[in-house]
């Protein structure tokens, strides 16, 4: 069983702010508990507490009531608020007014597609833990092998970090079998292939294809959760239709019932 949620965790699921921007307040003396300033950064708000933002009640937001964006990010932006090295990020494209909204997973700096970004936290992790369908177009340099279609079928766990971050410690990972395939060009030179799976790992699709030494030369994300790109231009957002809130919300739904 859960032992509450931590106090930064909870201000950033219900308010606007970050969890950085969340410990920062936290630090500053903003936060109140029952009526008692809390500085304890490992504090775990429990249900029924009083906790107070610079004077006003933070109350818990419900799932039902967020909102959802989907924004076609093209190559050169980074799915994060900041960057040292000042390179641009995809709140320099998208509207202000959902410069508070949080990404539901990452897209890398040489990636584009379909980002799904929400104002609940919650919801973003909700479905970053799923395994709800994510499906991509890819071009490789390179042929597509059948040692490369075996390890689609049925999985592959594999060492070593080809196609991961130059930053990356991570020396093994493992694939579950692809949900599906389909080889759209094979030929010497390069290779167009669409491809849908349930995992959301750091560049997990660069990596499997490293592997085999073929280079990703395009990856795009056309669809997550059954939310697709459609004719949604390079740079644009777009609110979720009626019947992708209505899907999203019995997702959700099934899942509280499952206990996630």
């Amino acid at each position: 069983m859960k032992q509450g949620m931590r106090l930064n965790k909870f201000i950033s699921h219900n308010t606007k702010y970050s969890r950085r921007e969340a410990d920062i307040l936290i630090e500053e003396g903003r936060v109140q508990i029952n009526g008692k300033q809390v500085r304890d950064f490992s504090y775990r708000v429990q249900k029924g507490e009083k906790v107070l933002l610079n004077g006003y009640v933070v109350r818990p937001k419900p799932m039902h009531e967020m909102t959802v964006i989907v924004y076609h990010k093209p190559k050169g932006e980074l799915v994060t608020k900041d960057d040292p090295k000042g390179r641009k990020t995809i709140y320099d494209s998208i509207p202000g007014r959902f410069s508070h909204f949080v990404p539901v997973g990452r897209l890398d700096f040489a990636s584009e597609g379909l980002l799904l970004l929400t104002d609940s936290p919650r919801v973003a992790d909700m479905l970053m833990r799923s395994n709800l369908e994510r499906v991509y177009n890819i071009k490789i340099r390179g042929s597509i092998t059948p040692a490369m279609e075996k390890a689609m079928q049925s999985g592959i766990r594999i060492r070593g970090k080809k196609g991961a971050h130059e930053k990356s410690r991570i020396e093994e990972m493992e694939f579950a079998p692809f949900f599906a395939y389909q080889i759209l060009k094979n030929e010497y030179n390069y290779s167009k292939i669409r491809v849908a799976i349930g995992e959301g790992k750091n560049r997990e699709l660069r990596r499997f294809f490293g592997y085999f030494d073929r280079e990703v030369l395009d990856l795009h994300r056309v669809s997550y959760g059954g939310i697709s790109l459609n004719s949604l231009p390079k740079g644009k957002t777009r609110y979720l239709s009626q019947k992708e809130y209505d899907d999203l919300h019995a997702f959700i739904k099934n899942q509280q019932k499952s206990g996630e």
